[in-house]
């Protein structure tokens, strides 16, 4: 549909040539009556006012609105090509430029707006108007109206539509998504041979053979690292020169894959206390706490090694390139994600020695737009089997092969309890955490290198997956297993998001007989990024987390992650109103359990663990239970106070000012 033919009539008119109202001012060129080269300034002006009414004018529109958008963390963006666009159409080169033109746009808004919810389609609509009704019958004019087009666009916009980054054709009432294919291609070119067109010539029928496709998603990797890698690989190496270097994920005739089953080469693992100590600091471990020391320092009585090592020596299968020695398995490496993780320890890990792992591939899943391999990996140390990994990795693109898509053979994942959590840690990772955590032996340039990040679509470097799977299982040890390594048996998680260094893990904790469910989020945007997950413990069941024990965790956690967001919200409007220090110490049968801290006198204002450094206008003391009854307003602060359940020292007339981040108790 061509827009804007008011001014493009009034342009018009000026050289003597009339348009009629509706019509496509292509077709009038292009006809008898007008002859285009007589007019290469109109036709000038033409081209520049489609693309400033499509391509630019859609631009602009979405500029205005984007940082609204990305305020309010919510937004949908409609982009509207046109066939034209898409496949093309004759006479219409400048429409079908900026029509396209505005599918590219729309495809990178959908990658840059992702992480703040903002979700961006293209569709292609036909539909009958002013502008077909003078060519198209009444009748089927008739049967394209709007209204069989509006629907898909009110899904698309819908908080609960998690489409992105789609384009779809529709109209009179039937919708259809369009995506790209590619040929598995053939690579022409020999090891110390120049690569000539004849070559390019007598292979073009496995160039352009699409019996065989893979269907890619997105540009990342795909250029710079993904294929063109796959492709210098095979090249040095020498293969066959026909070898694809994509993701195929066909079965035999007899229905089953003949790559399951299939074991890659075993891989040894050396390592002393120094690699432990490593892989600890790299997971968040400090000196600052005490507890910390059996971890980071050889010569304690106690030193061992973090249950969650027992990734490390395990993936050096993979990292080893074990994937690729799998005969009839050509995977894009740039097109694998980790999506979940299992491990289970069949004793604890010793702190040095020589470990084996020998991998296997349990099964192979279809999720239709990708495959997923499920790959079981036993270490040995010597003939005994120390522990047990489950990689599941997801293959981008590498779906649609007619395979399942379950398997008895993967270790779900487990939604956690319906309930307030038993127990919050929160703790900071720090801007070089990714380079630390490397150190361990993830290389991918992704977790250190800017330039590779900004190819995968991230602002900056990230987190690796392992790493905050190894905090949030230290947490569970220190908060349900007092850090005693031997009573920890298994974690299972699920990865949901990226984690930037610098941002702080806040993990969520439901204990459940010796079950430890918990998943874990980044509390500066609340984004989960691991979910699904669970730590089984060795020992007997405790009490239930309804009525807490000793070590079960305090409730009052989760209150003062609450109150760390609010502060982190309108800090400086709560310094100006409230201008003091509040300690609180929360006690537990008698004795202190924890201490914060909220500074609402200094700078934007702060929530810290701990004591204050000087001195505090007014220090609270209350057991954990009490003080959930005051927040939840079940119990009266004076009544508990005059009760002796709340004890006050300091200016107890500033106490009333907490009112102002203890308010909207449904919240707390």
């Amino acid at each position: 549909m061509c827009m804007g033919l008011v001014s493009l009539e009034q342009i018009v008119c000026g050289r003597n040539i009339r348009l009629l109202a509706g019509s496509d001012p292509c077709s009038v060129l292009n006809s008898k009556k007008c002859d285009l080269l007589k007019f290469p300034t109109l036709l000038s002006h033409i081209s520049d006012l489609i693309h400033r009414v499509h391509l630019r004018g859609s631009f602009l529109v979405t500029r205005a609105a984007w940082n609204h958008m990305k305020n309010q963390k919510f937004g949908r963006i409609i982009m509207t090509t046109s066939a034209a666009g898409i496949y093309g159409n004759f006479g219409q080169a400048n429409y079908s430029a900026a029509k396209l033109g505005m599918l590219g746009l729309a495809n990178t808004l959908a990658i840059e707006g992702r992480k703040y919810n903002i979700y961006c389609n293209t569709i292609a609509p036909v539909a009958g108007s002013r502008l077909t009704e003078t060519v198209m019958p009444p009748d089927l004019v008739a049967s394209l109206k709007p209204e069989y087009v509006a629907p898909l666009v009110l899904w698309l916009c819908h908080e609960q539509c998690q489409e992105n980054g789609g384009l779809f054709e529709v109209g009179a009432g039937w919708i259809g998504k369009l995506r790209w294919e590619r040929t598995h291609g053939h690579t022409v070119r020999q090891k110390n041979k120049p690569m000539t067109p004849e070559a390019v010539r007598d292979h073009w029928d496995k160039i352009c053979d699409f019996n065989q496709v893979t269907k890619p998603v997105g540009i990342q990797g795909e250029s710079y690292c993904g294929r063109d890698t796959a492709v210098l690989s095979q090249v040095e190496s020498e293969t066959e020169v026909g070898a694809n270097p994509t993701a195929s994920m066909a079965t035999s005739d007899s229905g089953i894959n003949p790559v399951i089953g299939q074991k890659m080469p075993p891989s040894t693992f050396t390592f002393d206390h120094t690699h432990c100590i490593l892989y600890a600091l790299g997971v968040g471990m400090s000196t600052k706490d005490p507890d910390h020391l059996r971890f980071l320092y050889e010569g304690d009585q106690d030193f061992s090694c973090l249950p969650t090592f027992g990734v490390i020596p395990s993936q050096s299968v993979l990292m080893d390139g074990g994937l690729s020695s799998v005969p009839g398995l050509n995977i894009d490496l740039t097109q694998v994600l980790h999506g979940e993780q299992y491990l289970e320890l069949y004793k604890p890990l010793p702190t040095s020695g020589k470990l084996v792992s020998e991998a296997s591939i349990a099964d192979i899943l279809d999720k239709g737009s990708g495959a997923v391999l499920l790959l079981d990996v036993n270490t040995y140390s010597g003939n005994e089997l120390v522990c047990f990994n489950q990689f599941s990795v997801f293959v981008v693109g590498a779906g649609g092969f007619g395979g399942k898509r379950t398997s008895e053979k993967a270790k779900s994942p487990v939604p956690p309890p319906k309930r307030a959590p038993d127990f919050v840690a929160i703790d900071s990772t720090t801007k070089d955490q990714a380079a630390l955590y490397r150190l361990s032996g993830d290389w991918n340039p992704l977790h250190i290198d800017p330039s590779f990040a900004a190819m995968g679509g991230f602002k900056t470097p990230i987190l690796h997956g392992l790493c905050s799977f190894g905090f949030a299982a230290r947490h569970v040890l220190k908060h349900f297993a007092d850090n005693d390594p031997s009573r920890f048996k298994a974690i299972k998680v699920r990865f949901v998001k990226p984690v930037f260094p610098g941002q702080s893990l806040q993990t969520e904790m439901w204990k459940e007989g010796n079950r430890v469910h918990l998943q874990c989020k980044v509390q500066e945007t609340d984004a989960i990024v691991l979910a699904g997950a669970y730590v089984d413990l060795h020992g007997p069941s405790e009490a239930s987390p309804e009525s807490p024990t000793q070590g079960s965790g305090l409730h009052s956690e989760l209150v003062f992650a609450e109150i760390s967001r609010r502060i982190k919200e309108m800090g400086a409007e709560l310094v100006k109103k409230v201008n003091a220090v509040f300690g609180w110490e929360i006690t537990k049968d008698g004795k202190t359990a924890a201490q914060w801290t909220i500074d609402l006198k200094n700078g934007a204002g702060s929530l810290q663990r701990g004591s204050y450094s000087g001195a505090a206008d007014v220090t609270f003391t209350v057991s954990d239970e009490d003080f959930m009854e005051v927040v939840q307003g079940k119990l009266n602060p004076q009544k508990a106070f005059f009760s002796g359940k709340l004890k006050v020292k300091g200016n107890i007339m500033l106490s009333q000012k907490l009112e102002v981040i203890l308010k909207d108790y449904a919240k707390l």
